[in-house]
């Protein structure tokens, strides 16, 4: 009997500690939640040179679908102007949207193509299989064939962007003899990805590499239960663009929002599928065709996804490339900093366009 007693003694007891630990635990939710609102409320309140900008919302000429070897469909967009044609390529979890600044600086004075990537934006997706940086040079060289199969060419690229237009450097090296005219590379990198910090102290950051595998096998249905995660907690989404896509301490609201945007219409399986082949990146010794054409490379001083070091590697190989590093730029520097992006790029096309 008295065993029973205090068998039951210590059934309560635990119970109530469990108990008292969900408790502080809901708790400590309810304020991290709470803390997080209050933060993205006073962000949101900050004057906003953008609060009246009609983002995503352009003009273009003509709208076509491009299907790449795979299967997939590409949405593409064609700006009508003079020669040579602007190919924009996006980064990793954005879309056309991300040269919002340029296509409205340089409309009228060039001819633009603007596509989504395979998974982004209006594009379609892969049905099986993990996607990779050859096959995006690939449907980068389905584009070009559709919208510009002749005449010179200007390819601009951000983050995997960048990426993609080295994988078609390494695929048609003649290309860059005969057809492209320069090339603007734009908070990118060559390689090495896989030792972003992300701007934490590297014992921290150490921890994500381990857990590389087991998000990159995310299933459809675990994908379907995080992605419903993501937009449950758009406030905490929002918070993460700010300090990851921004270097400015208080960049525009509306701005946060629409990478945010972007960001949160990649599904979580998508991104699963892309992690091994930027992960595993490693172009600097093939970036040679790239020589053979004048080159602009920018990037914003506090990038922590694609930091100014792998900037600074990719000019290693290519020492006539011009280098704009934008102070208090972070990762989205077009968006952030398009004045003077948008500067930098018309002054170096023209010195370098015939």
């Amino acid at each position: 009997m008295g065993t029973e007693v205090a068998k039951s003694g210590s059934r309560k007891r635990t119970a109530g500690i469990i108990g008292a630990v969900v408790g502080l635990a809901a708790a400590g939710v309810a304020a991290g939640v709470a803390t997080e609102r209050y933060l993205v409320r006073r962000s949101k309140q900050a004057d906003d040179p953008y609060a009246e900008e009609e983002f995503g919302v352009w003009d273009s000429d003509e709208q076509l679908t491009v299907t790449t070897e795979e299967g997939i469909d590409l949405h593409v967009e064609v700006v009508d102007g003079p020669g040579p044609t602007l190919v924009f390529v996006h980064g990793f979890c954005l879309d056309m949207g991300t040269f919002h600044f340029q296509r409205k600086y340089f409309q009228g004075k060039h001819r633009m193509v603007f596509y989504d990537q395979p998974g982004h934006g209006r594009s379609g997706k892969l049905k099986k299989g993990e996607y990779t940086l050859d096959s995006l040079g690939a449907g980068l060289r389905a584009v070009l064939a559709a919208t510009t199969p002749t005449g010179p060419v200007v390819l601009v690229g951000h983050s995997m962007g960048g990426m993609t237009i080295m994988a078609l450097a390494e695929q048609v090296p003649e290309l860059f003899e005969s057809r492209v005219d320069a090339a603007v590379l734009i908070s990118t990198s060559a390689g090495k990805l896989d030792q972003v910090t992300f701007g934490f102290p590297e014992v921290v950051a150490r921890f994500r590499r381990p857990l590389m595998p087991v998000v990159g096998f995310a299933g459809p249905i675990s994908s379907a239960v995080i992605d419903r995660a993501r937009r449950a907690s758009t406030d905490l989404a929002w918070l993460l663009t700010r300090r990851y896509g921004f270097g400015t301490s208080r960049p525009s609201p509306a701005l946060v929002s629409y990478v945010e945007q972007m960001n949160s219409t990649t599904s979580t399986e998508v991104i699963a599928r892309y992690l091994r082949t930027l992960y595993t990146h490693a172009r600097l010794l093939v970036l040679g065709p790239l020589r053979d054409v004048p080159v602009l490379l920018v990037c914003g001083d506090k990038d922590v996804l694609t930091p100014l070091a792998h900037t600074y590697e990719i000019t290693s190989v290519l020492p006539e490339a011009e280098l704009v590093v934008v102070a208090d730029g972070g990762h989205v520097v077009l968006l952030e900093h398009a004045d003077e992006v948008n500067e930098a790029m018309d002054s170096f096309l023209t010195k370098v366009l015939p």
